[in-house]
């Protein structure tokens, strides 16, 4: 079913200040809800998502994702319009989604760096979640988005959170460093925050695109799933974000309260979230 939205009045450089939205499975009892606000930064929202879902050879996807930009939104509008049909071309994906998944995530940073030269200046990370029939779940990761499942009330982080320095053997490797000047947090050349991300063109030589893969399979354990940018998670805590949304049977105002919860701890950052209920 195809995603009710509603937005909020218009923020600068014409795209809303908070967005939000639901929308649930033709073929089982799942649903989603998802809420995006604007930061407190003197930018426009760099934000993006991805929640619907789709019919392709028969198959139900549901294909949920949030892409957080940086030095602009260019990088996670693009991201928005091709990622996942650039995974969903791959001959192999059916049979082995994992390296389409990986393959995708390569050839489309290539198509963001090499398509002008605006585009790729900017960047963004990426978390997507693709459910094959309500039955298996595939998350994918570059960067601090992160994806955190529900099972009998325990939160499991099914991303890796992509730092620098958790990397920074890598990124010196490749001839860049990693400092925590300016500020207090490690970026690679002093720049970028995240040791993985699409984009990044005059950073790409010291970055990665290549994402984390994982699966698990849907059964009655089961509950939910939360996809957020690190608005949320710079301030809460896996279990805390599960405690929240398990307690709220509408996923849209789960993904709600989460963003609430959030701006009052005071996270200044963009905010994005999207919850999967796998139950009615």
């Amino acid at each position: 079913m195809d995603s009710f939205c509603c937005f909020s009045p218009q923020a600068a450089g014409g795209r809303s200040s908070s967005i939000s939205g639901k929308g649930k499975s033709y073929k089982s009892p799942v649903k989603y809800g998802f809420s995006l606000v604007k930061g407190k930064a003197n930018h426009p929202m760099e934000d993006y998502h991805v929640a619907k879902f789709v019919t392709l050879n028969g198959e139900e996807l549901g294909l949920f994702a949030i892409y957080d930009g940086h030095l602009g939104d260019t990088v996670p509008a693009y991201l928005q319009k091709h990622l996942f049909s650039n995974i969903l071309k791959e001959d192999e994906f059916w049979t082995d989604p994992s390296s389409s998944i990986i393959k995708a995530y390569e050839t489309t940073d290539q198509a963001v760096l090499s398509h002008d030269p605006d585009l790729g200046r900017g960047g963004s990370t990426a978390v997507t979640a693709i459910l094959i029939n309500n039955q298996k779940l595939w998350v994918a990761n570059v960067g601090d988005s992160r994806a955190v499942l529900s099972k009998g009330g325990v939160a499991i982080q099914m991303s890796i959170d992509h730092e620098p320095n958790t990397e920074r053997g890598f990124i010196e490797n490749k001839g860049g460093f990693v400092s925590n000047l300016p500020g207090d947090v490690a970026r690679v050349n002093g720049q970028l925050a995240v040791s993985r991300a699409f984009g990044d063109k005059n950073l790409k030589s010291h970055l990665r695109a290549d994402p984390d893969v994982d699966q698990d399979d849907i059964d009655s354990d089961t509950e939910l799933l939360i996809l957020a940018s690190d608005g949320v998670w710079k301030v809460m805590a896996n279990q805390e974000a599960v405690d929240i949304a398990r307690r709220i049977r509408d996923p849209q105002k789960a993904a709600k309260q989460l963003v609430d919860e959030a701006l009052d701890r005071e996270s200044k950052d963009d905010i994005s979230c999207i919850v999967v209920r796998f139950k009615a």
